[in-house]
């Protein structure tokens, strides 16, 4: 069943789901500087997706989901690191792995049919 998402609905809902990912982490020294970094970027990708929808000009909204998909790529690399350094999280984290990767690709098209 292939269904249609609004992109600011499914973005909010990665990043929601994302930041519930750092509960399952240890409170190592280690783990406390992936959870920094991997929060920053779940949080920018969804203050830019909403920066995006209330932009004046196509450069601007250009920027705003260039920005997104940065930001998502970081997030991905931060969830491989999660992955590979706690294999217990692995099999939870291969779906959110592949919805990052959805994303990126979606919004690489926005970007792409915006220019």
């Amino acid at each position: 069943m292939n269904k249609q998402y609004d992109i600011h609905q499914r973005i909010f809902n990665f990043v929601v789901r994302g930041l519930k990912v750092i509960r399952y982490l240890p409170k190592t020294i280690e783990a406390r500087i992936i959870i920094d970094q991997y929060v920053r970027a779940l949080t920018s990708i969804g203050a830019n997706d909403n920066e995006a929808d209330g932009v004046s000009s196509k450069k601007d909204f250009i920027h705003c989901y260039t920005v997104v998909r940065k930001e998502l790529k970081e997030a991905h690399y931060w969830l491989r690191i999660i992955a590979e350094s706690y294999p217990d999280l692995k099999p939870r984290l291969e779906l959110f792995l592949q919805e990052n990767g959805e994303l990126i690709k979606i919004i690489s098209t926005i970007i792409k049919n915006a220019a």
